[in-house]
C-alpha cells in the first residue's frame, strides 16, 4: 500500500508540473514578448522609432494580434474562425491577407490612437492590392484599407478606389481627416498606375500643431513608398479632428467596405515622422527583398 500511495503521489506532482508548463506556455505564446522572440530586423528598426502602437500583422492563424510596443493595443482578427491566410513582404515576412468580403483586424478605442493625444499622427502601413476591382466597396467605389470611424465618431481613414468608380479616380489612394460628425473629408492622395499584386508603402500624417498662412488649421499629408506626394489643408473643408470612440481597424473601417490583399507592419507614431525616417522603412524592407523584387521597389 505504502508503495502504492507514493506512486500516486509521484503521477500527481508530475500532473501539477505539467499543468503549470501548459498554462505558461500558452500565457507565453500570447504575450508580446513571446511575439518579439520572432521579430524581424524590419520589426525592431520600427520599435527603435517609438511607435504608440505596433502589430506586425503575422499571427492572423491565432486570432489575435500582440502589440509589439507593450503599451497593450490586442488586435482581434474577424470573423471568428475564419481568420485571414498569410502571404509574403519584399523581405519574407508572413502578414495577414484579406478575403475582401468578410476579413478585418480590430483594435479597442484607445486616446493614443487618437491625433487629439498630441496634435500629430503618422499612421503607416505596407499594403498589396490583389484586384484592382474590389468586389466589396461603398460609396462612389472605393474601400478603406484602415481606419478608425462610426458614425458621429469619424477620426480618420485610409482609402483605396477601385479603377472603375463614379468619380474617374482611378486606384487613387487616399488619407483623410474628419471632423467626429463625419461629412466630407480633408484629405491628401497619389493617384498613380498600379498592378494587382504589388505592394506599396503607405504613410498618412495629420497634423493640427504646425500651422501656417498656407495651412492654417494644420494639415494631411501622404506618402507612397517614403517620398511625399500631397499636402492638403485641414481646412479644405473646416476639419477638427476630435477623439471618438471608435475602434481601429484594418481591412475596413465601419464594415462598409473590405480591402482585398495583404496588409502588413501596421504602425502608428504620436508625431509626424520625417521624410528621411519614412524612408528609411522602406529601404529597410527593399534591401532585404530578393533581387528581382529589390529592383522593382527601387524603382518605385
Amino acid at each position: 500500500m505504502r508503495s502504492g500511495r507514493g506512486l500516486l503521489r509521484l503521477v500527481l506532482t508530475v500532473l501539477t508540473v505539467l499543468t503549470v508548463l501548459t498554462v505558461l506556455a500558452v500565457a507565453t505564446v500570447l504575450s508580446p514578448r513571446a511575439a518579439e522572440a520572432g521579430n524581424s530586423r524590419y520589426d525592431e528598426l520600427i520599435r527603435s522609432h517609438d511607435p504608440v502602437m505596433y502589430l506586425a500583422m503575422s499571427s492572423p492563424a491565432s486570432g489575435r494580434e500582440a502589440d509589439l510596443t507593450r503599451r497593450g493595443h490586442l488586435g482581434t482578427y474577424h470573423p471568428k474562425g475564419k481568420y485571414p491566410s498569410t502571404s509574403a513582404l519584399p523581405n519574407g515576412d508572413r502578414v495577414a491577407d484579406f478575403n475582401g468580403t468578410t476579413q478585418f483586424l480590430q483594435v479597442a478605442d484607445a486616446n493614443d490612437l487618437s491625433v487629439t493625444s498630441r496634435g500629430r499622427l503618422t499612421i503607416e502601413a505596407w499594403i498589396r492590392p490583389d484586384t484592382l476591382q474590389f468586389p466589396s466597396d461603398e460609396g462612389s467605389g472605393y474601400v478603406h484599407l484602415l481606419g478608425k470611424g462610426e458614425p458621429d465618431q469619424h477620426e480618420y481613414v485610409a482609402r483605396m478606389y477601385s479603377k472603375t468608380n463614379r468619380e474617374n479616380r482611378p486606384n487613387r489612394v487616399s488619407g483623410y481627416a474628419f471632423n467626429l460628425k463625419g461629412g466630407l473629408g480633408s484629405g491628401s492622395y497619389f493617384q498613380d498606375p498600379v498592378k494587382a499584386g504589388q505592394w506599396m508603402l503607405v504613410d498618412i500624417v495629420i497634423n493640427t500643431r504646425d500651422r501656417s498662412r498656407q495651412y492654417p488649421t494644420g494639415y494631411v499629408r501622404i506618402f507612397k513608398n517614403g517620398v511625399l506626394r500631397d499636402t492638403t489643408g485641414l481646412d479644405q473643408f473646416k476639419v477638427t479632428p476630435g477623439n471618438g470612440t471608435a475602434p481601429f481597424r484594418v481591412g475596413t473601417r465601419d464594415l462598409g467596405s473590405f480591402f482585398q490583399g495583404p496588409i502588413g507592419k501596421v504602425a502608428v507614431y504620436p508625431r509626424e515622422l520625417t521624410a528621411q525616417r519614412i524612408r528609411s522603412h522602406y529601404t529597410a524592407m527593399v534591401a532585404a527583398a530578393p533581387g528581382a523584387e529589390r529592383t522593382r521597389l527601387a524603382g518605385r
